[in-house]
């Protein structure tokens, strides 16, 4: 039995042999007749309806590193980084993750050279919270006068009038979260929020944002080896919320050809990467990856993933 994360059809290829994802993923609508996902995600589940209304494609790119070493500065390649940016969107990709930290400031600014102006139907969210020194060391500031003028900052980076998906990178503990969100819902009612998400929350967080304003999505730390989010997925699920796991690839020894992913990859003449990214397309409908690269080749390869099915035993064995 094959656990059907939404095989599309494989044809036409483009000229280096990847599918761009089009219609053929998934009802256009994003509407499936299954429970409680009705509206949310495709019969076929390659895609998901952010907040019911903004259908997405279940594999993302995160921009994280297109940035410059240690994720500051500019890339040494900045024309490669324009590239990875422009074939992410040609692939059918139309959710593209960053964060004002990312730099800091220069992820946003390569996807504004990149992509703006933005293709119709195209998804960039951003997050704010999270801070980077010339040192490399990270910092957090919730406070909402930081987090308004974070977000002012972004829409002119990106160009936007309203950021479509706008995410509370981490938790201040030195500030009340629940002031850190509400300035998350009142830049929402101002219109330059369009969605509210978080990163690096627990359940009970999740539920305590709940109250104060819509969430439409998480992104914690989730891959194979590190499954400490199996509740908030788990509640993701019941509330039919996005799951967005960062650090998807970090598979570490698990990738060894004498190890389940590795036998797992052989076997079906994939790469490690690939499965790796199938089991999480696989592990609920509300996951949509957004594994990040600066090289082509592996964009192209981590967007093949989505044609990658799982049998239930694969499944058993990389569990």
């Amino acid at each position: 039995m094959v656990w059907a994360i939404g095989r599309p059809d494989l044809s036409p290829r483009d000229a280096k042999g990847v599918r761009p994802l089009g219609e053929a993923d998934g009802d256009a609508s994003g509407r499936s007749e299954a429970g409680r996902y009705a509206g949310l995600v495709s019969a076929a589940p390659t895609t998901f309806r952010i907040g019911g209304e903004l259908v997405v494609r279940r594999m993302g790119f995160g921009a994280m590193r297109i940035t410059g070493a240690g994720i500051l500065g500019w890339p040494e390649d900045r024309e490669n980084a324009l590239r990875v940016l422009r074939r992410a969107v040609e692939l059918g990709v139309n959710l593209i993750d960053t964060a004002d930290s990312y730099g800091p400031e220069v992820s946003e600014l390569l996807i504004a050279e990149a992509l703006h102006p933005y293709r119709d139907g195209l998804v960039v969210a951003t997050k704010g919270g999270l801070l980077r020194d010339a040192s490399g060391a990270w910092t957090r500031d919730g406070r909402p006068e930081h987090l308004r003028q974070a977000c002012e900052a972004s829409l002119r980076r990106l160009r936007l009038d309203r950021i479509e998906l706008y995410q509370l990178h981490a938790v201040d503990r030195n500030v009340p979260f629940e002031e850190s969100v509400g300035e998350l819902a009142r830049l929402r009612e101002e219109g330059k929020i369009g969605y509210v998400g978080l990163s690096n929350v627990s359940v009970d967080l999740l539920r305590r944002a709940r109250e104060l304003v819509p969430v439409v999505s998480v992104q914690n730390r989730y891959n194979l080896v590190d499954r400490e989010a199996d509740g908030v997925i788990d509640e993701c699920e019941r509330e039919a919320i996005m799951f967005l796991p960062w650090y998807p690839l970090a598979v570490g020894d698990f990738a060894r050809p004498q190890r389940a992913l590795g036998r797992v990859a052989s076997a079906r003449g994939v790469t490690p990467a690939q499965i790796a990214l199938a089991w999480l397309l696989a592990r609920a409908p509300v996951v949509v990856p957004i594994p990040g690269t600066a090289s082509v080749a592996h964009l192209e390869e981590n967007v093949a993933a989505l044609e990658v099915e799982l049998t239930d035993d694969e499944r058993a064995e990389l569990s």
